[in-house]
């Protein structure tokens, strides 16, 4: 199969699950109790208000014309408007453009730290597995895939903020160094797991016949690591980091929460409080993408980090 055809498939059936996801996300938003203009209006709206956003929201017309504006939406590029804005109505694909940026950055931040702290880490505990490296790098990545970022990212914000004040606050994220501490809170609970798969991979992948093969030959130890050992290892670690940078890319929903940063979870998370059905859908919708689009980089990075799978 050529690349092209593949890449081609992998769309196809990229493009099923978006639309999948689409759908299922339209119907449970109209199944969810309550009235959506409640949430919007306000108690003390007066009905022409009430009204007003009703027809924004396209809530006068019928299910099936709400999924044909959704459609059309789509089609156009809109993703349809932000309620209630009767003025100037923005549209949702203007609000996800204008957080998108601060998800990217906290995400290529947090990937960083993680790589950074979890391929050495998990390389010298499989080197000196059975040592006391091995439990000393175990007991880190246990640490930091147990302590939830719900309960980290508050903890750091006290300490790093509020005690020591080395770093900036909620509500800054345009400050220097206001990137710092978020990407550390996504970044060590991404790194513990890719410690973990990294070192027991790596483990699997000592024992196998060529690597004994290889140093029987004379290659030097830290060759047959690094060179032959660990490009074979990579491909679980390459899965792993490639759909947590996704989910990372599509919205870090707790830290941006507690970090008061704008972003694609803020934004999602804004929108199901408000019952805000265009911006929920549209957001959700871009969410799919990316994960979508990250699943094919991971696939086509499968190949670089195995010429076999190259080849089949």
């Amino acid at each position: 199969m050529s690349i092209g055809s593949f890449i081609l498939r992998r769309l196809g059936t990229g493009l099923l699950a978006v639309t999948g996801a689409s759908l299922l996300v339209f119907l449970f938003l109209h199944l969810v109790p309550g009235d959506p203009v409640d949430q919007l209006a306000g108690g003390d709206a007066d009905e022409a208000t009430r009204l007003e956003i009703a027809h924004c929201l396209h809530l006068d017309e019928s299910m099936p014309a709400q999924l044909g504006v959704f459609a059309r939406n789509i089609v156009n590029g809109s993703l349809g408007h932000q309620c209630p804005d009767p003025e100037h109505k923005p549209t949702v694909m203007a609000r996800i453009v204008e957080v998108a940026p601060y998800t990217l950055w906290l995400a290529l931040g947090g990937m960083a730290v993680a790589l950074l702290l979890a391929l050495p880490l998990g390389v010298l505990a499989a080197a000196r597995r059975g040592t006391w490296v091995d439990t000393i790098a175990s007991f880190v990545s246990l640490t930091g895939i147990s302590m939830p970022i719900v309960w980290m990212a508050p903890l750091a914000l006290l300490i790093f903020f509020g005690y020591l004040g080395w770093l900036p606050g909620p509500a800054e994220p345009d400050a220097p160094g206001a990137l710092v501490l978020p990407s550390i809170v996504v970044g060590v609970h991404l790194m513990a797991m890719l410690a973990r798969m990294t070192r027991s991979s790596l483990v699997d992948v000592i024992g196998e016949d060529y690597i004994r093969t290889a140093r029987a030959k004379g290659v030097p130890g830290r060759r047959v690591l690094l060179h032959h050992a660990l490009r074979n290892a990579l491909l679980p670690v390459i899965t792993v980091a490639g759909l947590q940078f996704g989910s990372m890319l599509s919205g870090a929903i707790i830290t941006e929460k507690v970090f008061a940063r704008p972003g694609l979870g803020t934004l999602l998370l804004d929108g199901i409080a408000e019952r805000n059905f265009p911006m929920v859908q549209g957001t959700v919708l871009v969410i799919a993408v990316i994960y979508v689009f990250v699943n094919l980089l991971v696939d086509l990075a499968y190949g670089l980090a195995d010429p076999r799978i190259r080849v089949a």
